[in-house]
């Protein structure tokens, strides 16, 4: 192998070496990604976003996600107050605020916030009872967020959001609370055909009563019509009997004596027709006679 050949590798070999040394130390760092660097082990804060540089074995970067994160805490079984078992799942998410913190405050952030999640919920289980801990989902997400952000603050990590996903209580729990929602549907039920039946007794009762007073106004309307045309009758006969009187009492003013003499004259002419052999006179009837026999003279 000549030496121009040697020379040749060897230019190639250090061309390759400041290659690899420059890949190594530009990074190209995304919005949401920052460098914690450490130089000759000390750390000298964060890097990015952006085009960063960094010396080649010297510097040292650790990436971390700023990027808000979301991890799910596995079934965990926790006691109650009331000695029950149960067991509870939950999502919590988090997000880095202050890298180095991250990086230089624990080894790994997100096992040992697992860790205290898990202690943490049952801790707050153990202060509750049964009945609260499948009543008040949001308390326990509000406790459990709050225990939470307090220990991973000094890590430089806020706790954003916890959700508990899933309570699963122990199977005769279970097959009371089934007994118990059957029986709460049964009594709804119940309730519900009761109070159908009441209100439609109450409006059939309803509808006799308005038909009662219908059929009573309408038989007070009646009578009140057969009263009024009753009424309305009898006046009108007292007026035609009214007006037969003022007229034979008209007439009467113009009848004379003679004409009151004939009509006994005719009177005693249909008395001596009949059977009787005696009869009566009234005296007006001798005085009209001695009138009748005064004006006859000459």
């Amino acid at each position: 192998m000549s030496e121009f050949t040697i020379a040749l590798c060897f230019v190639g070999f250090i061309l390759l070496v400041v290659l690899m040394l420059l890949f190594s130390a530009i990074r190209i760092v995304p919005e949401y990604i920052r460098l914690v660097v450490f130089r000759l082990g000390r750390s000298i804060g964060e890097k990015g976003p952006g085009l960063v540089i960094l010396i080649p074995f010297v510097d040292r970067a650790v990436s971390v996600d700023l990027r808000e994160q979301v991890r799910e805490i596995p079934h965990q079984t926790g006691i109650t107050k009331d000695n029950a078992p149960i067991a509870i799942d939950f999502l919590w998410y988090h997000k880095v605020v202050v890298a180095a913190q991250t990086v230089l405050q624990v080894g790994n952030f997100e096992a040992a916030a697992q860790g205290m999640a898990t202690t943490t919920l049952r801790s707050v289980i153990g202060s509750m009872m049964l009945d609260d801990v499948l009543s008040q989902r949001e308390h326990i997400n509000m406790v459990l967020r709050t225990k939470l952000d307090e220990v991973t603050e000094r890590w430089g990590v806020k706790v954003t959001n916890v959700e508990v996903r899933e309570i699963i209580p122990p199977r005769d729990v279970q097959d009371a609370m089934n007994r118990q929602m059957t029986a709460e549907r049964v009594r709804r039920a119940v309730v519900t055909e009761s109070t159908g039946a009441r209100e439609a007794a109450i409006n059939v009762a309803e509808g006799e009563k308005q038909a009662s007073i219908l059929k009573a106004e309408g038989q007070r309307q009646a009578t009140i019509n057969v009263a009024e045309g009753e009424r309305q009758a009898l006046l009108l006969r007292a007026e035609g009997y009214a007006a037969a009187l003022d007229k034979i009492f008209s007439i009467a003013q113009t009848v004379d004596s003679n004409t009151m003499t004939i009509q006994y004259f005719e009177t005693l002419k249909q008395m001596a027709a009949g059977a009787s052999t005696k009869w009566i006179f009234p005296l007006e009837f001798t005085r009209l006679l001695e009138a009748f026999g005064e004006r006859k003279k000459p």
